[in-house]
């Protein structure tokens, strides 16, 4: 059927993971914490639309290069219209279904090219590092975007810690596997798990991130709870979510919906407006909210800092 589109834990973290999330990511100066400056505010115009999970403390605000001027997407259409297709194939089903999703305790297993691989409680992989929130567009395949203030750590820090092999030439993603609990499972809509992947210099360049929170809150489960991956120069699809394996490799990793369409959906998936989908335009594009379009930007508007990565490569082949 085709589809279009342990290591053992420090005394000191034995604690929950909200409380975790919100003492270890304590701003450096002076070791106080910050609140996430403005988030989640001008979202909560309506009880409806205000975000009901944890809020994240401590949280420190992005360098501008990092951070995009756009209004943002509210946060009732960013958690009620998602692809996640372990919860459903409709857009509105992941939102409806997900609550099944049991994300304490965590962890993620971290293998393949690494010096110091292992299985690792999410509160361990975050409690070396400060949460920052990136507002990142995020743009989707079938011709929609959206402006989010994300919330998460860089994942070429986090890589660094499992010291990658000179053998490491790529970085694939696994989704949590157990129908139980993502229903969307029990129909073979992909091969599951969902996979995903990056090049090595992809995976470590500093937009990347693996995202725990957004607009000053933990992550929902239907956007990709409890951690997430969030590359901004690429389809959306790229940013895999509910993330319990990252393994190094030396060669390219299979993906999900390479696998399931590669006339469709390439393993780069870069933002390319000059390559159309086989069943649609990419030139324009609507923002979630909002009814007129707009001209899709060259790696999603990303191309001063990404475009590097790319040279000498022919983007119409290599979609």
């Amino acid at each position: 059927m085709r589809i279009r589109e342990s290591e053992v834990t420090d005394e000191s973290l034995f604690l929950s993971r909200r409380e975790v999330l919100r003492l270890g990511a304590m701003a450096a100066i002076g070791g106080s914490l910050a609140g996430c400056p403005g988030a989640g505010e001008a979202e909560a115009a309506s009880p409806k639309e205000a975000p009901s999970n944890a809020k994240l403390e401590g949280v420190l605000e992005a360098p501008p290069r990092f951070r995009v001027d756009d209004e943002r997407t509210s946060y009732k259409d960013v958690t009620s219209y998602n692809n996640f297709y372990e919860f459903g194939t409709g857009k509105r089903d992941p939102a409806a279904n997900a609550h099944t999703l049991r994300t304490d305790p965590w962890s993620v297993v971290i293998d393949g090219e690494v010096g110091n691989p292992g299985s690792v409680p999410l509160e361990t992989l975050l409690a070396k590092h400060t949460l920052e929130e990136r507002i990142y567009r995020l743009r989707c395949v079938e011709a929609w975007s959206m402006i989010v203030p994300w919330i998460g750590i860089p994942l070429g820090d986090v890589l660094k810690r499992f010291e990658p092999t000179s053998k490491a030439r790529y970085v694939s993603f696994e989704t949590l596997v157990d129908p139980e609990q993502m229903p969307g499972q029990k129909r073979s809509v992909l091969d599951w798990p969902y996979r995903e992947g990056l090049r090595i210099d992809e995976a470590t360049h500093p937009l990347t991130i693996l995202a725990v929170g957004m607009y000053g809150h933990a992550m929902p489960n239907q956007n990709g709870a409890p951690i997430r991956l969030v590359v901004p120069w690429k389809y959306g699809f790229k940013s895999i979510k509910s993330i319990v394996r990252i393994h190094l490799s030396e060669k390219a990793p299979n993906t999900s919906w390479n696998d399931q369409a590669a006339d469709e959906y390439g393993f780069y998936a870069n933002v390319n407006p000059a390559v159309d989908h086989p069943r649609w335009s990419q030139a324009r594009e609507r923002r979630l909210g909002e009814f007129r379009k707009r001209k899709t930007l060259p790696f999603n508007g990303y191309g001063d800092e990404v475009a590097g990565l790319y040279a000498g490569m022919d983007l119409r082949r290599n979609y």
